[in-house]
């Protein structure tokens, strides 16, 4: 929702303190008056997986109020304004296309997706077909979750930008841990049954071959997305298997409910995850994850740093509810280079957007990125995490308020964490 009413008193005791201010104020009044720039969300917003699609809105409207807190986009006419509109897909393919289309029939021109690898490959194909049917209303799409390899590599589209590190790079993230793990010898693979959990273990099996041939894979199984309501038998079986260690890309309450289930029967083994740093996880293992839980990503609250670290309080101010405490960095950093291309290109027509997107360079809160203009894949720093108790060093703040938090046990830069593609991207005329 536009925020600038909330921004206006603010405003209006600040114009009598300084021409700076009253400068401020009216250039905040001109872009409130001004039409929003509206971007789709369309994600999971009802059903099992729906708090990560809230997640994602709660960083994305954040991100949208930085930009507006600086008068909004500057563009010819007068600045305007960022609205996010929620299109709930229901983690469907068919209702995302539905949704893109209700997006694009509302004259929206951009739009965010990323809780689900199956999902965004349809919107991929079909924003690709669209745009060149109706070259007059086309439409860029940025990702910030869908990390199935294929996005960037054989489906690559021009209109499609990945703002995630996708799952191979993840995996090769947490085999730099895994590798020097000796006291792992049998692990055991898990994951949804879809195109992202296929690509977890695809990927799982393979590095594994190369980076520790010694361990067992004791169990390799997928489970179906978003229905199992009672993990027990998966937990039974991950015990029984006699692994010391179970390799995830599960995420949302696929993940809880497993790690959930784990604990209920005693599993005292690792989790080495894509994703077990929030929603719920370090509250539900407590102590019984201490040591025990590994996770990756681009970026975690306790990264070293006073700006990272201010960065993450200035979200909590945001959002105090502990059960909204899950920041993306990639997300702050997309719609800043949103906003940087827009501005670039001095318009809102996607061709001149996705031009600048591929050229974005980006920094935040201590962490900066850029995207590669071959295959249209942010290359940033990534970093693993492992769960530990709040206060112990290195982890300066908690999760969710469970009084465990995450510490950082490894970080690769960017060109480490960057793995090579096989993108030939069809570029349009421009």
């Amino acid at each position: 929702m536009n925020r600038w009413s909330q921004l206006a008193p603010w405003c209006r005791g600040l114009c009598w303190s300084s021409d700076g201010a009253l400068l401020f104020c009216l250039g905040a009044a001109k872009a409130a008056a001004q039409t929003p720039v509206r971007i789709a969300l369309i994600e999971t917003l009802s059903g099992p997986l729906a708090n990560g699609g809230e997640a994602a809105f709660r960083n994305l409207v954040w991100a949208t109020e930085r930009v507006n807190a600086r008068a909004g986009l500057a563009l010819p006419g007068g600045p305007r304004p960022l609205q996010m509109v929620r299109y709930d897909s229901k983690g469907q393919s068919e209702e995302a296309l539905a949704a893109l289309r209700s997006a694009i029939d509302d004259g929206i021109r951009i739009v965010m997706q990323g809780n689900s690898s199956a999902v965004a490959a349809a919107l991929i194909d079909a924003i690709g077909k669209h745009n060149e049917r109706e070259p007059d209303k086309r439409v860029v799409f940025l990702n910030y979750a869908a990390v199935d390899p294929v996005l960037t590599n054989e489906r690559c589209s021009y209109w499609h930008f990945r703002f995630d590190a996708h799952a191979d790079m993840r995996m090769a993230a947490l085999m730099q841990v895994l590798r020097e793990d000796r006291s792992v010898q049998r692990i055991y693979l898990i994951g949804q049954d879809y195109s992202f959990g296929q690509a977890v273990l695809r990927e799982g099996r393979r590095q594994l071959g190369l980076l520790r041939p010694d361990v067992q894979i004791v169990g390799d199984e997928l489970h179906p997305l978003g229905r199992v309501k009672d993990f027990i038998p998966y937990a039974t079986k991950i015990k029984a298997s006699g692994a010391q260690a179970v390799l995830t890309g599960n995420f949302g309450n696929d993940l809880t409910l497993l790690v959930k289930a784990a604990r209920d029967i005693g599993f005292e083994g690792k989790f080495y995850t894509f994703y077990g740093n929030a929603l719920g996880v370090p509250g539900v293992l407590g102590e019984a994850g201490v040591g025990k839980v590994v996770a990756v990503a681009e970026w975690f609250a306790n990264v070293p740093g006073e700006s990272a670290q201010a960065f993450y309080r200035s979200f909590r101010q945001r959002f105090p509810r502990p059960q909204d405490d899950y920041v993306h960095m990639r997300m702050q950093l997309m719609m800043e280079a949103l906003a940087q291309s827009i501005e670039k290109a001095g318009s809102l027509q996607a061709d001149a957007v996705a031009h600048q997107l591929a050229r974005a360079q980006v920094a935040l809160g201590g962490h900066a990125g850029s995207m590669r203009l071959a295959d249209h894949q942010f290359q940033q720093p990534l970093r693993v995490v492992l769960m530990d108790r709040q206060g112990t060093p290195g982890v300066a703040f908690d999760a969710e308020g469970s009084g465990y938090g995450f510490r950082v046990i490894k970080t690769l830069s960017a060109e480490q964490a960057e793995q090579p593609h096989s993108c030939k991207m069809q570029r349009p005329q421009r």
